[in-house]
């Protein structure tokens, strides 16, 4: 007669860090369901669903726990004690170096996101769409910031001055992507907030 067995531990949470590592890595698509609950520990179909509900709930849930660890590094976007300049470059610089630190899968789940997947996963790119245009929406306000307090002359263009900078946000994502290092982003960096500097007013 079989013995019936003590259930296997699960870590819950320690299952959603691993769920999210390999989103981030492979995009939703990128990842099944069977890797999935390898990664896990083998867990079986029937633990997998009581613990997740379905594969897309977990990348749901996986995108949270990144946007609210790896992705605060574009919070000082938003930090109002900050100066306009130095909440750019902040955050980008922050994003560099989150996005090529070993422990973790290189570039952003958020912007990597955007170029994996099909129109199936329209509604989970939506998402992360969400992210990136907040992210976008900070930077012209950073700039409107900037001209409004005088350290940006008010005949800069805006739209064009925030796209730079939002396009560099997301290129570090691809290059770090592609092996990168965080001292050549941080040049690229150093080199975008010149062209902030060659237009700022000096101050009297």
């Amino acid at each position: 007669m079989a013995r019936t067995g003590r259930p296997r531990s699960f870590d819950r949470d320690a299952a959603v860090t691993i769920a999210t590592h390999l989103f981030w890595q492979h995009g939703y698509e990128g990842v099944s369901l069977d890797q999935l609950r390898t990664a896990m520990g083998g867990i079986s179909s029937a633990s997998f669903y009581a613990a997740f509900g379905s594969k897309e709930a977990l990348y749901r849930e996986a995108l949270s726990v990144y946007l609210a660890t790896y992705g605060r590094v574009t919070d000082a976007l938003r930090d109002q004690t900050l100066p306009p300049r130095e909440r750019i470059e902040h955050a980008l610089r922050r994003s560099a170096m989150m996005q090529t630190t070993p422990g973790h899968p290189t570039g952003c789940m958020v912007t990597l996101s955007a170029t994996i997947g099909s129109d199936q996963t329209t509604a989970l790119k939506g998402l992360t769409a969400t992210e990136r245009q907040a992210n976008r929406q900070a930077i012209v306000l950073c700039v409107t910031s900037a001209i409004e307090n005088g350290t940006l002359p008010a005949e800069v263009d805006t739209v064009g001055l925030a796209a730079m900078f939002d396009g560099l946000l997301l290129g570090i994502s691809l290059l770090a992507r592609d092996g990168m290092t965080g001292d050549v982003l941080n040049g690229a960096i150093s080199n975008a907030m010149r062209a902030w500097d060659m237009l700022a007013i000096a101050p009297r």
